[in-house]
């Protein structure tokens, strides 16, 4: 199913996700740390509240919340993602993001509309990168048919989900789609939006760790629409083109 739903998906059943809900809040909550919270949430721009759990101790209980349990099936990772986000507090959401990073394999094209909701309920960049480069993205390269979402996402009025399909080809490396990265570039060039400017530069930047000359011979041409926070981006790890 390709699917650019718009309506927040129900959660399903999950027998999986219904284990990992009974661990997850006591062992983060036990972790808590109320000072370390306020200044998480200042450096987020109070986007989010938290719980002060700094990340690799975070990491290491989540660890504990998975242990012994079976590999997820595409229901168990939207239940427990879709479950995780309805707590305010932003681990919760690192957690989902984490574990569907580990899962996405697990996932079909029908779990866009989940990560859809995900980029847009209490979107920063902290969440929604991640998911671009390591949900969307895996969805998108296992079943091509996605890029026609991908194309109604760059034009979206909601600069999330715009910026990722800028991002969501961070990991294809040689298998980029460079006509549609470019393009993608070339019409949101002119947002004045910050994230919109970035998210060209990086992922210009990132490809051109595949195809530098590329990535150059695609800046000069659009120097005049790139903003200058995008192109200084893109070259920003490339040598100066040598004069033949």
């Amino acid at each position: 199913m390709l699917s650019n739903a718009r309506q927040p998906p129900t959660v399903p059943p999950s027998a999986l996700a219904d284990t990992l809900m009974e661990r997850l809040p006591g062992t983060y909550e036990a972790a808590a740390d109320p000072v370390r919270a306020r200044a998480m949430a200042a450096y987020m721009k109070n986007v989010a509240c938290f719980l002060g759990i700094p990340t690799p101790l975070r990491r290491e209980l989540s660890k504990s919340v998975t242990k012994d349990t079976p590999k997820p099936s595409e229901q168990d990772c939207a239940a427990l993602a879709l479950r995780c986000w309805t707590f305010p507090e932003r681990e919760y959401h690192y957690f989902a993001v984490d574990y569907l990073r580990r899962h996405v394999s697990r996932c079909s094209s029908g779990f866009l509309p989940v990560a859809r909701h995900l980029i847009v309920t209490v979107p920063w960049w902290d969440t929604v990168d991640l998911l671009a480069a390591h949900t969307v993205g895996p969805l998108v390269a296992a079943d091509p048919r996605l890029a026609a979402v991908m194309d109604e996402w760059i034009e979206d009025e909601d600069l999330w989900l715009a910026r990722t399909a800028l991002l969501h080809q961070l990991r294809f490396k040689s298998a980029t789609d460079t006509g549609r990265l470019f393009d993608y570039c070339r019409r949101r060039a002119g947002h004045p939006e910050f994230f919109l400017r970035k998210a060209i530069g990086w992922a210009l930047r990132e490809y051109a760790k595949t195809d530098p000359d590329a990535v150059r011979a695609f800046v000069e041409a659009e120097r005049a629409a790139l903003s200058p926070l995008s192109a200084r981006e893109a070259l920003k790890n490339l040598a100066p083109a040598r004069n033949t």
